[in-house]
């Protein structure tokens, strides 16, 4: 299995959802789209096998890696819409409340360079209610952006940690974001990117503004972030028109792709696992 797959516990939301529970994921056949991308929906500088298959979020994703020559691919949505699928909303115990802010992040290869004190200053002004920041591993490991967060007073949290070559998964991640998404009124960014979708497909009204920052050796390959605010200009500024957010987050996210779990497990090449599970059942 690619040690992509294991990100954010993709591979354990879609085991889960495909009926084999909750034991270690098996080996997925191919490689699942990891992040919400505008590209061919793999990360740049990840080392890809010829002729094994892509497992992409969308058609329009699907689209662009059938541009740049990629020809085994199939969409089977978002690893997040099949964990939607296992836990339907339930009426909130309380009122969904404030804002869940999601500053951009660096990661182990690259930082992050930009004003976290001007961000801060600008969601101060912006938000009308109370504010969770929820930092990337990367940055609520350092103290010093944490604090500046702290000493404003917001909220801190992490979700959890991604993972990397197959260690230290937090298998929890996605579930630990959508009920922090489930519990906010609004979610925001100073960037598009897949927990903005992931708080829309949840019930929440997007923000995306700010200074986006400067992420160090940035690929420019597909455009960058002068091409997501062209082709995406709805979905960017303080407020945003909801019922528009809805129709484009469901379209990136390929929730009208969301497989059985039959479908699923032939995708993954798990079909015949789930047949062992079967026969040790009966």
């Amino acid at each position: 299995m690619h040690h992509a797959n294991h990100f954010y516990g993709h591979a354990h939301v879609l085991a889960r959802y495909a009926g084999l529970g909750d034991r270690h994921p098996p080996r997925i056949n191919g490689y699942v789209q990891h992040g919400w991308n505008i590209g061919d929906g793999l990360a740049p500088g990840h080392p890809y096998a010829e002729r094994t298959p892509s497992l992409l979020w969308s058609e329009q994703t699907r689209r662009r890696a059938w541009s740049v020559g990629r020809r085994n691919v199939v969409v089977i949505g978002a690893p997040f819409i099949y964990l939607l699928a296992m836990r339907p909303e339930e009426p909130p115990a309380e009122e969904r409340v404030g804002t869940i802010w999601y500053p951009f992040h660096g990661w182990e290869g690259q930082h992050v360079k930009g004003d976290h004190r001007k961000l801060i200053a600008l969601i101060q002004e912006t938000e009308p209610g109370p504010v969770t920041v929820c930092l990337y591993w990367h940055e609520y490991r350092m103290r010093s952006v944490r604090r500046l967060y702290e000493r404003a007073g917001f909220r801190v949290i992490c979700h959890g940690y991604r993972g990397h070559w197959w260690k230290d998964t937090d298998p929890e991640f996605l579930d630990k974001q959508l009920t922090e998404l489930r519990r906010h009124r609004r979610v925001a960014s100073n960037r598009l990117t897949s927990a903005i979708f992931y708080g829309i497909a949840a019930g929440c009204e997007p923000a995306v503004y700010g200074d986006p920052m400067i992420l160090s050796n940035e690929d420019p390959t597909f455009g960058g972030t002068a091409r997501i605010r062209r082709q995406w200009p709805e979905l960017h500024g303080a407020e945003v028109d909801l019922p528009t957010a809805v129709e484009i987050a469901r379209a990136e996210l390929g929730i009208d792709h969301r497989c059985t779990p039959a479908e699923l497990r032939e995708l993954l090449g798990w079909a015949n696992l789930q047949e062992e599970e079967d026969h040790r059942d009966d």
